[in-house]
């Protein structure tokens, strides 16, 4: 792959994150702004959800069978402009739900269509895509400090409770659709085929289940994310009714240990192993949300900085672990598949449950004081402190280490 296409695809990457990080980490703040109840955000951030569930079957339909992939890239970013413009000055939590619902079925598609616009560009995958993929983390981290310090700066006061990051992500929607005209021609992959409802959710994975590692793995994969979820949906309006200033940039910290522990995955990979790293992952869950328990913005800030900074190890040992498992469990016809497979059980199934779950618990430990919602984020915080804390209890005891786990390249340590 020569150079100018690897700056190409870079900046397809860089510019596809920042779409999603302009608005993803702040929209609880300004939910809750615009007193939604804790249920109602928990439910709106379950659209990104339900759009990760439908994004195998929309790509399956569309890039897959009759157009371009980036074609299809560019039709669902200048559709997710509109959408995003218009929620902006949407006011009514079922209104809200709907528009993101279908921001969302736009979105979640072009993430594994920039995948496959790289892929079809690069000789050797293994090798080129992760220094491809890094530009989407970057990407995430300088959106998030342009929210969270570069706009406060220029503005005077902070956006993260108002409509400005979704008007944001609306700007940046138009940049990426109009960029993804001009991307190489990705052709559809199985142009003449039409592929089954089952094959596009990789369920054809389901056969896997037979082995008790690989069903204990997906099982626990689909039960973290329930916990994981409170954190997704809630960290950013949890740190600024905290009174962290620009919280939105601090959180930033978590993409940027996610980076570092990325490139340490082949050292402790070799080292501990698929069960170890998976234990280790899960319970950097744990120890994220007793630190935020405890935690406060004056003087046990530093346990607040610690629970993003965790960020490295909750997602890279546990996520990229995963995918390396998922990877190594099945044959190498079946890899594509079971990948999609896990996500939609990870990303899909396992956090839109979390999402309503968060929502309900939030909502639960709600109070008014002095004419504005404040919640009791100590007890928020320990449910899916103990949530996760059962998941690695369960996984300790029924996962069993696969023999031949600790032969992988390092190569595959990345997220695809």
């Amino acid at each position: 792959m020569q150079g100018v296409m690897r700056l190409r695809l870079s900046v397809m990457m860089f510019l596809q994150f920042c779409v999603w990080g302009s608005w993803y980490v702040t929209l609880s703040t300004y939910l809750l702004a615009l007193h939604f109840d804790g249920v109602a955000v928990g439910g709106i951030y379950s659209t990104v959800n339900w759009g990760a569930i439908l994004a195998p079957v929309i790509a399956g339909m569309l890039a897959d069978r009759v157009f371009p992939a980036q074609n299809v890239m560019a039709v669902l970013h200048l559709a997710g402009c509109a959408l995003l413009w218009w929620l902006s000055g949407v006011t009514e939590a079922r209104i809200f739900f709907w528009g993101l619902l279908a921001y969302s079925i736009c979105f979640m598609p072009t993430l594994g269509l920039a995948n496959a616009v790289s892929f079809h560009q690069m000789s050797n995958p293994a090798r080129q895509f992760p220094g491809v993929r890094v530009l989407g983390s970057i990407g995430w981290i300088v959106v998030g400090l342009v929210v969270g310090y570069g706009a406060p700066a220029l503005l005077g006061h902070s956006i993260e409770n108002t409509n400005l990051p979704l008007r944001l992500g609306s700007v940046l929607s138009l940049v990426m659709g109009l960029y993804c005209l001009s991307l190489p021609h990705t052709p559809p992959g199985s142009r003449g085929r039409r592929p089954t409802l089952s094959q596009a959710l990789g369920l054809s994975t389901l056969g896997y289940m037979k082995d008790r590692s690989f069903a204990v793995f997906t099982l626990g994969s689909l039960l973290i994310c329930i916990p994981l979820s409170f954190y997704y949906s809630f960290a950013n309006a949890f740190l600024n009714e905290a009174g962290m200033p620009h919280a939105a940039g601090k959180m930033t910290l978590g993409q940027m240990s996610e980076v570092a522990f990325l490139l340490l995955i082949p050292f402790f990979f070799a080292r501990l192993g698929v069960k170890k790293m998976l234990l280790a992952g899960m319970a950097a869950w744990v120890l994220r949300y007793v630190l935020f328990a405890l935690g406060n913005s004056s003087t046990l800030v530093s346990l607040l900085y610690a629970g993003i900074i965790l960020h490295g190890i909750c997602f890279d040992f546990f996520f990229v672990t995963g995918q390396i498992y998922v990877d190594n469990a099945v044959t190498h016809a079946q890899r594509a598949s079971a990948q999609g497979f896990i996500h939609v059980v990870t990303y899909g199934v396992g956090q839109l449950i979390g999402s309503w779950a968060a929502g309900a618990v939030v909502e639960h430990y709600a109070y008014v004081q002095d004419d504005a919602t404040r919640h009791v984020w100590q007890a928020i915080w320990t449910v899916p402190a103990v949530m996760a804390a059962v998941v690695a209890l369960l996984f300790v005891l029924f996962f069993k280490e696969p023999a031949k786990a600790r032969a992988l390249p390092a190569a595959r340590a990345h997220p695809a």
